[in-house]
């Protein structure tokens, strides 16, 4: 095993889109557990879009990453040094460890995973923060009901493409909202939706009238701007809007909704949602969509990218380029 720690480390914060001048790839010795600590090789890493935003100064629901820090991310691996009375050699864990090879840790925030249930990459997935996003903001937020219409943008993203499986597992019609003929078919014929619309090449106003003939009861937004504006204007009869996230905003100018005062035509409520506000639920979330997933009613889709840390910064970029379907994760080689 090496002994050297690669981490990727925020350079400067950027203006607009992510850019290489963002970011510096760093070596330092692979660290030591002190007394009460662990050694974590980081094997996988989760890729989000929430990445973004917290790289931005200024108020947001967790503090920015500092200039010269680690990146934040999620990921799992494999305790390789312990002296934890509560983590051995060759465990495998979940945690916030960053973009690094190597990460030591004390256990807070750190769970212990188990890989015969589900391979590792389902644990940054549909068992990890993705899956808990669109479970608890869909169901407790969004409240849907048995018949209802669901509407989700991004939802060929890692949290999408979750909400609208669980949405027809609660007997709703999903229709989705995608980027790309591709993406919109991958939807329908293999995640299981209703319906789908491809926004690039398509009147998304004039489709939602054809998919949601009715109106929209719960719109699970992760995308913002004129996509929100759309679904505003489609909204029924004490409709709920889940404010989950707005990838259109976070490398441009961010832009309200002009058409707000349609929540009060239709009496509909719009609600924000931050997924660590649910922690403590966390192992109630975990253990239904395990149970989903072990039944076959839900699946868990991973775009898996293999790189070494210096192919972080590229692989971010996917998510903003639209060229992942499902939960973009980035494998560590060595």
């Amino acid at each position: 095993m090496t002994t050297v720690n690669t981490q990727c480390r925020l350079a400067a914060r950027p203006a607009e889109m992510l850019t290489a001048s963002n970011w510096t790839i760093v070596e330092e010795p692979k660290p030591i557990a002190a007394e009460g600590q662990f050694v974590v090789h980081v094997d996988y890493l989760s890729i989000d879009p929430a990445m973004r935003t917290w790289l931005n100064a200024g108020r947001s629901y967790v503090p920015p990453v500092e200039i010269g820090e680690v990146m934040r991310a999620l990921g799992v691996g494999h305790v390789v040094e312990s002296r934890h009375p509560g983590f051995a050699v060759g465990d495998d864990v979940s945690g916030i460890f960053g973009v690094q090879r190597f990460a030591v840790s004390d256990g807070t925030e750190v769970n212990k995973i188990d890989t015969a249930l589900a391979p590792a990459p389902v644990y940054l997935s549909a068992l990890g923060i993705s899956g808990l996003t669109a479970y608890f903001g869909l169901l407790d937020v969004g409240r849907p009901e048995p018949g209802q219409t669901v509407l989700v943008s991004g939802a060929a993203g890692s949290v999408g493409s979750i909400v609208g499986q669980i949405a027809r597992i609660k007997g709703c019609r999903a229709v989705g909202i995608a980027g790309g003929e591709e993406k919109r078919r991958w939807l329908v014929e293999e995640v299981g939706f209703d319906a789908a619309i491809d926004y690039k090449n398509a009147d998304l106003r004039k489709e939602l009238k054809t998919y949601a003939p009715d109106g929209v009861d719960v719109y699970f937004d992760n995308i913002g701007g004129a996509t929100l504006e759309a679904a505003l204007n489609r909204l029924a009869h004490g409709a709920r809007i889940v404010l989950c996230g707005a990838v259109s905003q976070y490398n441009d100018t961010p832009r309200g909704p002009s058409n707000y005062m349609q929540l009060l035509v239709a009496r509909a409520s719009m609600t924000g949602f931050v997924i660590f506000d649910y922690a403590k639920r966390y192992p109630e979330g975990i253990a239904q969509l395990a149970n989903w997933l072990n039944s076959g009613e839900l699946q868990s889709h991973e775009q898996i990218e293999h790189g070494d840390v210096g192919a972080f910064p590229d692989t971010l970029l996917k998510l903003f380029r639209g060229e992942n379907t499902g939960k973009l994760i980035l494998a560590l080689g060595e």
